[in-house]
């Protein structure tokens, strides 16, 4: 850093104004690295043999530190800050500072924890709590997921850490339960729901699995089931779920 200095002074020869163009050098190289190395992490993101999730909290890790070490070089070399003793400042303010960021600190950490662990990664359709949806993206404090009424949904990266998070079947996926009162034969019922299900279906989005009914309780009421099929197009998951419901209703009432 030392040496570094002598040379900005070289340069400048100590001049005040000489300082400042040094130090915007400094920053549009810094710039210009900054945006190299998070080009190459995300083309390194999106390699299938990557082991790293495609979360922006990484990216913004990376830009940070290298923002910061550039901010520091800039300081101790164009305007002979002492670094040391500012860390060292720093780092006795930081505890005042963390007892006031304590939300911030405890969702960034969670951000880290959940992405590094692989627990929610951006196309994970998941439920947490009463919150359901796909996973857009986790940033340093919050992840969003998007339900199927295309509504987004923002929840902080400590709810997701210290709460139970339920993986859930693709949203291409659609499950229709239902209660079945009818006195007809099981097979009749089942052959003539699956059959519905899938003239209604193909009236929205193409199916890439033909649908299943499968009788799963039997119950004071009648008989638990339910209809299984995958479409093509996951954003028709919700119509396509409320026209089958109203469709095979008739089917399954006595």
């Amino acid at each position: 850093m030392d040496t570094f200095q002598q040379i900005i002074n070289n340069v400048t020869g100590g001049d005040f104004i000489g300082k400042v163009i040094a130090a915007i050098i400094i920053v549009v190289m810094v710039a210009a690295l900054s945006h190299l190395v998070v080009k190459w992490l995300r083309h390194i993101m999106r390699r299938d043999d990557n082991a790293i999730p495609q979360s922006s909290i990484f990216v913004n890790i990376t830009r940070g530190i290298i923002w910061g070490l550039g901010i520091c070089l800039i300081l101790d070399s164009c305007f002979n800050v002492n670094m040391s003793a500012l860390i060292a400042a720093l780092g006795v303010g930081g505890i005042a500072l963390s007892l006031g960021f304590q939300d911030t600190l405890s969702n960034l950490i969670g951000g880290v924890q959940i992405s590094f662990m692989k627990i929610v990664q951006p196309g994970d359709n998941i439920q947490v709590g009463t919150s359901k949806g796909v996973v857009q993206d986790v940033t340093w404090r919050h992840a969003t997921i998007k339900n199927r009424n295309g509504e987004t949904v923002i929840i902080p990266n400590s709810v997701i850490s210290k709460n139970a998070v339920i993986h859930l079947p693709p949203p291409e996926r659609v499950t229709v339960p239902f209660l079945a009162t009818t006195n007809n034969d099981l097979d009749v019922v089942s052959d003539a729901v699956a059959k519905t299900a899938h003239d209604t279906a193909l009236e929205y989005s193409g199916l890439v699995e033909e649908p299943t009914v499968l009788f799963t309780e039997v119950t004071s009421e009648g008989l638990v089931g339910k209809v299984v099929l995958e479409i093509e197009d996951a954003s028709q998951a919700t119509p396509v779920s409320d026209a089958i419901t109203r469709a095979i209703a008739p089917l399954v009432r006595g």
